[in-house]
């Protein structure tokens, strides 16, 4: 990774890995629909010289989080991979991994965060919305504003996406999951990519 005093701009892509999208008991291959403009996106923000970076399960075997979830995304198995259509973002510095729901406590992710002096954005995309995606950007607003460090946090809202189940509605998941961020400060934007050109609207929350 780049001089850490040199970011301004972050870029954070949450689970895309292939136990959440593509197998696996935890898997809804209907995330797939993002990852189109994902790619998009991405490129889009290397070309600016925005720093990508990942963060991802890699569950130990024993993991606490199985006595509430179904076993899933266990270190070292094809389930915590990135999916093959991010890997040419991905470099041996850029990805985190984290054992639980909340992304801020992955290893050494705080501590990497703490140098970013000059970062002033943080952009976020990925799965899923309601669980790991609002479990990293409720804990990055309590975290800037305990340091009265401005912070702007946004995130892309076509660019992120939940399961579906019978106990499940993504849709409305999802929607509780915006509201709960913009109530804490966070943007949620519309994200249109045309051209390797981003656009973003923001929606009033009231």
């Amino acid at each position: 990774m780049q001089n850490f005093e040199k970011i301004s701009e972050l870029v954070i892509v949450v689970d895309m890995i292939n136990g959440f999208i593509k197998k696996g008991s935890m898997c809804d291959t209907s995330i797939c629909k993002i990852i189109p403009d994902m790619k998009r996106y991405l490129k889009n923000e290397r070309d600016k010289g925005n720093t990508i970076i990942f963060i991802k399960e890699a569950h130990d075997i024993d993991c606490v989080e199985f006595k509430k979830f179904p076993m899933h995304c266990v270190k070292g198995t094809q389930e915590a991979q990135i999916i093959e259509e991010l890997t040419p973002f991905v470099d041996k510095e850029n990805v985190y991994e984290k054992n639980s729901t909340c992304a801020i406590f992955a290893k050494n992710f705080l501590n990497d965060l703490s140098k970013m002096n000059n970062l002033k954005k943080i952009n976020i995309c990925g799965c899923c919305t309601d669980i790991c995606v609002l479990n990293l950007t409720l804990p990055l607003v309590n975290y800037f504003d305990e340091r009265n460090i401005k912070m702007e946090i946004i995130v892309n809202k076509n660019l992120v996406a939940t399961f579906n189940a019978d106990y499940h509605n993504a849709k409305d998941y999802s929607e509780m999951a915006f509201k709960l961020m913009q109530l804490n400060g966070v943007a949620v934007v519309d994200t249109k990519i045309e051209n390797n050109v981003v656009a973003s609207e923001m929606p009033k929350l009231f």
